[in-house]
C-alpha cells in the first residue's frame, strides 16, 4: 500500500484531513504547481474529506507520456493474464466493500446502502470483465477464394481517457477502466472532481492486485483544464465520458475534429408510465425507488410519472404519502433513505427548477423546500418534491433536474402514454406498468430508449447487459456487456492465402468474368 495514500479504513470525522496526490507511472505524486482542491462532505460542508491534488496540463501530459510507454508492453501480455489482475481486483473490492461504502457516502452523499450497491457494481463488472480476458472474440468466415483463410481479430486501440461523473464514482469508473484493461489498453483517468477519494480508492485496489506502472493513471482537478488536455492530446486514441449533455457535445465536437473515438453517456428525461390496469401499489414503489433514489441523481432517475387518468387520483395520493414519509438526512444513518444532493451548487440548481415549476403552473404536491434543521443545518438537503398538473411541454417536464424532483402527469390512454414518453430530447431509460402482455411488448417496440423496463422503474440495470440510449442521451455506444469492449478495442480484418499464386477477390472467383478476360487475352 503507497505511504501517499495510507490503507483504506474507514476516516472518523475526527481524522485531520490528508493530502492525496496524482498516481502517474506507478508512484504517488504531487500536482507540479503544487496546488490542491478540497472535498468536503455533502451532509455536513465542515467536514472536509480530504485536499487533492490541482492538476496542470503538464500532469496530464505526464500521465500521458506514462501511459504511451507502458502500451508497449501491456498491449502484448496475454489478454488471460491481464484478467487475471481483474479477478484479484474483485476480490479486493469484496474485501474492503463497506470501508469505501462508507467513504463514498461521505464524500458524495447517498445512503449506505446504495453506496454499498454501488461497489457492488464495480465487483460484478470485474468479474464480468475478467472472463472476458477469455473471450475477446472475433470471428471466422469462409473466403470465397480456395486455399484462402478470412478472420477478423480485436486489437487495442491505445492510450484512452476516461472522464467519469460523481453520482456512481467507483461503479462508473469501473465500467469504463475494467474493459478497457483487459482489451490491452493502456489508461488516463480523471474522475470528477466532487468525488476524488472514491477514485483514489478505486486506484489503490488496481494497483494492490498487481497493475503494472504506467498502465493505469490518475489525474485529479478541473474538468475545463485536465479533461480538456486529455482530450486535445493527439496520443489519446479514444475518449470515453459520462456526463451532461451539454458537455458531451462539446467534447465530441473536439474528438471530431481530432478523428479520435469517442463514447458519451449523458442525459436522461426518464419516464414510468402507469397504465390503468397497473397493479397500483407496485408502481409506487417503482415511482419512489425510481424518482428519489439517490436524491434523484441518477441519468436514469424517473423524474417524469406518467398516469393514465382512470388511475391519477389514486396513485397520486399514495405517492405523495409515500414520498412524505422518507426519512431525509446523512447517509450513514441507515434509517436514512434520502440523501444531500451533492453540492452548494447542485442545491441551488435544483431549487431553481422547483421555482420554475410553480412559475409554470404546475401543482405542488409535496415538498419544494431546501432543509436546513434537524441536524442538516450544514449540508445541501432538498425535500423528496413532487408537482401534479404537469404538461409534458412544462420545463420541469422536458429539461433534466437531476434531484429530487418528480412531475406527474395524465394521460387518457396508452398511445398518449407512450407519445408522451417519447417526447423529450433525450432517450435513455423508459418504464411501463401494465398487466396486459400485449400491451407490453407494444411498449417495448414503441419506447424510444436504450433500455426498458416493464413493471419496474427506470433504474436498476444490470452489468451484463448493455448500457446507453438514444437521442441526445449519447452518441450510440454503450457500456457493460460484451459490447463494452466493443468500445475499448479496434477490428483487423485478417486474410491468409496459402495457395502460393496471385488470386483476386471479386474477379478470379466468378466464372463469367473468367470467360470474359479469356476472350479478350493475346
Amino acid at each position: 500500500m503507497s505511504t501517499s495514500t495510507q490503507s483504506l479504513q474507514t476516516k472518523t470525522k475526527t481524522d485531520a484531513p490528508r493530502v492525496y496526490d496524482n498516481y502517474i507511472n506507478g508512484r504517488w505524486v504531487k500536482a507540479e504547481n503544487g496546488e490542491t482542491f478540497t472535498s468536503t462532505n455533502p451532509a455536513n460542508e465542515k467536514e472536509v474529506i480530504g485536499h487533492f491534488a490541482s492538476s496542470t496540463v503538464n500532469d496530464v501530459k505526464k500521465a500521458i507520456d506514462a501511459a504511451e510507454e507502458a502500451l508497449k508492453t501491456w498491449r502484448k501480455v496475454p489478454a488471460p493474464h491481464r484478467a487475471e489482475i481483474l479477478y484479484k481486483v474483485a476480490h479486493l473490492l469484496e474485501t474492503r466493500k463497506e470501508e469505501m461504502a462508507r467513504n463514498m457516502v461521505r464524500e458524495m452523499g447517498k445512503v449506505i446502502k446504495e453506496a454499498r450497491g454501488d461497489v457492488q457494481e464495480a465487483i460484478d463488472m470485474a468479474k464480468f470483465m475478467a472472463g472476458e480476458g477469455r473471450r475477446l472474440m472475433g470471428s471466422t468466415v469462409p473466403s470465397e477464394l480456395p486455399n484462402k483463410f478470412a478472420m477478423s481479430v480485436r486489437a487495442p486501440i491505445g492510450v484512452v481517457g476516461l472522464i467519469t461523473p460523481w453520482n456512481f464514482p467507483v461503479a462508473i469508473p469501473s465500467w469504463k477502466i475494467f474493459p478497457a484493461l483487459v482489451a490491452g489498453n493502456t489508461v488516463v483517468f480523471k474522475p470528477a472532481t466532487d468525488t476524488p477519494l472514491c477514485a483514489v480508492m478505486l486506484v489503490e485496489v488496481l494497483v494492490e492486485a498487481g497493475l503494472p506502472a504506467g498502465v493505469l493513471n490518475l489525474v485529479t482537478g478541473e474538468g475545463s483544464k485536465v479533461g480538456q488536455a486529455i482530450v486535445d492530446d493527439p496520443r489519446v486514441r479514444a475518449i470515453s465520458i459520462t456526463g451532461s449533455t451539454a458537455v458531451g457535445k462539446k467534447v465530441a465536437g473536439r474528438c471530431g475534429e481530432l478523428m479520435k473515438r469517442i463514447s458519451c453517456e449523458l442525459g436522461g428525461k426518464n419516464a414510468i408510465c402507469i397504465m390503468e390496469d397497473a397493479d397500483i401499489e407496485l408502481a409506487v414503489e417503482g415511482a419512489v425507488w425510481g424518482g428519489f433514489g439517490t436524491a434523484g441523481q441518477r441519468c436514469t432517475a424517473a423524474s417524469r410519472v406518467i398516469v393514465h387518468k382512470d388511475r391519477y387520483k389514486e396513485f397520486t395520493e399514495k405517492f405523495v404519502a409515500r414520498a412524505k414519509a422518507l426519512k431525509l438526512g446523512d447517509g450513514l444513518d441507515p434509517d436514512v433513505q434520502v440523501g444531500p444532493v451533492v453540492s452548494k451548487a447542485q442545491l441551488h440548481s435544483v431549487h431553481e427548477y422547483v421555482e420554475i415549476g410553480e412559475k409554470e403552473g404546475a401543482t405542488l404536491l409535496c415538498g419544494g423546500k431546501i432543509v436546513k434543521d434537524n441536524g442538516m443545518e450544514n449540508g445541501w438537503f432538498h425535500e423528496p418534491t413532487i408537482f401534479g398538473d404537469v404538461k409534458p411541454s412544462m420545463r420541469i417536464a422536458q429539461e433534466e433536474i437531476f434531484g429530487p424532483v418528480v412531475s406527474v402527469i395524465k394521460v387518457s390512454d396508452f398511445e398518449e402514454a407512450i407519445e408522451v414518453a417519447n417526447g423529450t430530447e433525450y432517450g435513455l431509460s423508459l418504464s411501463m406498468y401494465t398487466k396486459d402482455v400485449n400491451r407490453a411488448f407494444a411498449a417495448i417496440e414503441e419506447l424510444e430508449s436504450g433500455i426498458v423496463y416493464i413493471n419496474a422503474p427506470t433504474i436498476g440495470a444490470e452489468i451484463q447487459l448493455p448500457f446507453g440510449g438514444v437521442k441526445q442521451t449519447g452518441n450510440g455506444h454503450r457500456e457493460a456487456g460484451t459490447t463494452a469492449i466493443d468500445q475499448f478495442t479496434e477490428w483487423k480484418s485478417v486474410y491468409v492465402d496459402y495457395s502460393g499464386r496471385l488470386q483476386r477477390a471479386q474477379i478470379d472467383n466468378h466464372p463469367a468474368q473468367k470467360q470474359d478476360e479469356s476472350k479478350i487475352a493475346p
